[in-house]
């Protein structure tokens, strides 16, 4: 296998790797929050930051992986990348805890969009007239979907659009600080996003009340709510490591266009499992739209992405132009 081809198998497995972790930790998020009533998306993340730390950490001990040591410069290095991390995290896992799954996979559609300009104006990308159609059509069966959606929630619609913002913004920073900052490495982002937040967001779950909630839960005594609140924590830092993985192969974009894919599973399956979900037509018909777009969006990012070497001349590319410099063509 030649370098090319290696290269390419590394960008498809890493975006295996996100879509099935993306997928997982929905399902298990909905399962703690949801079906168990656990009243604290906070502490769930706070979980989930803490198995990041100590997973990488002892690998680190142990020469598993390596990554530099803590030093003055490790948060001006990685910053904003810490806000953005626990803002994916508190907004993700509440708009998890208040929208049913397919209405929470429909809203989610609206990170490519934001990714794509922030990929624009940051990183100076330029994108195909019809890679930029297909968002159009991405955008207008989500908010199709949007529109009749029987248990419209204004703070669920609030936390998810939040959260694709943060998304967005995590993404497209990630792939900027792995470039700029190498020697930090995937490893460091990692356990320096964690590390940095797990006492702050310690502290504030202690002053809203949400870590006394959390800890007189009644259902501490269930094993199967425990097996499922440590497979959410071991999912939260899969996921974080699967997201730094594949947007260090790939690009941002590249990435959303994978949890796009993703949540065509996690949207139908959630009209049959999860027991939230209100069925209409027009809502169902928002939803086949929104994820028919995205997979005619994924095909044509990663076709693109492969000719982009002869398709330099293509006529057809409907540029973003943020500066009069000549940006990189994704």
């Amino acid at each position: 296998m030649d370098a090319a081809d290696h290269s390419a198998l590394l960008k498809f497995l890493s975006a295996v790797f996100y879509a099935a972790s993306s997928f997982l930790i929905t399902v298990v998020n909905k399962t703690v929050l949801t079906s168990f009533r656990f009243p604290s998306y906070l502490c769930l993340g706070i979980g989930q930051m803490i198995t990041t730390v100590v997973v990488l950490y002892v690998a680190k001990m142990n020469k598993m992986v390596q990554f530099p040591d803590f030093d003055r410069s490790i948060f001006f290095k990685i910053f904003p990348l810490p806000l953005l991390y626990v803002g994916n995290h508190v907004t993700g896992l509440g708009s998890t805890k208040k929208l049913s799954l397919p209405m929470f996979t429909v809203l989610r559609k609206f990170t490519i969009l934001m990714t794509m300009l922030l990929e624009a104006y940051m990183l100076r990308k330029t994108f195909p007239r019809r890679i930029v159609c297909c968002v159009v059509a991405i955008m207008f069966g989500a908010l199709v979907a949007a529109s009749s959606d029987l248990a419209f929630d204004v703070g669920g619609y609030t936390f998810i659009l939040l959260n694709d913002a943060f998304t967005a913004a995590y993404g497209v920073f990630t792939k900027k600080k792995l470039g700029d900052q190498v020697a930090l490495g995937k490893y460091g982002v990692l356990f320096y996003n964690a590390l940095l937040l797990v006492i702050p967001t310690l502290l504030a779950s202690a002053v809203t009340g949400d870590l006394h909630k959390a800890v007189a839960f009644e259902d501490w005594g269930k094993t199967a709510f425990v097996l499922c609140f440590l497979i959410s924590c071991i999912m939260g830092f899969v996921l974080m490591y699967s997201i730094v993985l594949c947007s260090y192969y790939n690009s941002a974009l590249t990435t959303t266009v994978v949890g796009a894919i993703k949540n065509v599973a996690v949207a139908y399956i959630g009209i049959f499992v999860g027991g939230d979900y209100l069925f209409s037509w027009t809502n169902f018909l928002g939803l086949t739209i929104c994820m028919s777009g995205g997979l005619v969006y994924s095909y044509l990012t990663f076709s693109t992405s492969k000719s982009s070497g002869s398709d330099s001349g293509d006529t057809q590319e409907q540029k973003i132009h943020i500066t009069e410099d000549s940006p990189r063509k994704h």
